[in-house]
């Protein structure tokens, strides 16, 4: 055994893993930086869930297109109280 190095006992846990709501929203995630991907692997997928700054503006922005996409056609908002 290397003096210098543990031996690895196979419990190290992943630090992130990547969006799958910018995954399935944005149609440039391939093109993303690797770091801009990733969110913390223990929380769910959401802006402030992401490693990155610009991860997190790039779900923002993604979060605001598709509240947009659901918006009625005709631009009118509907009446409330």
């Amino acid at each position: 055994m290397d003096r210098f190095h543990r031996s690895s006992r196979g419990e190290d846990t992943r630090n992130g893993r990547e969006c799958q709501f910018c995954h399935a929203m944005d149609p440039d995630f391939g093109r993303r930086m690797p770091m801009d991907r990733l969110v913390h692997s223990t929380l769910d997928d959401t802006a402030s869930a992401h490693l990155t700054e610009e991860g997190y503006v790039k779900h923002r922005i993604a979060e605001l297109v598709r509240k947009r996409s659901s918006a009625r056609p005709d631009g009118v908002l509907p009446l409330s109280a």
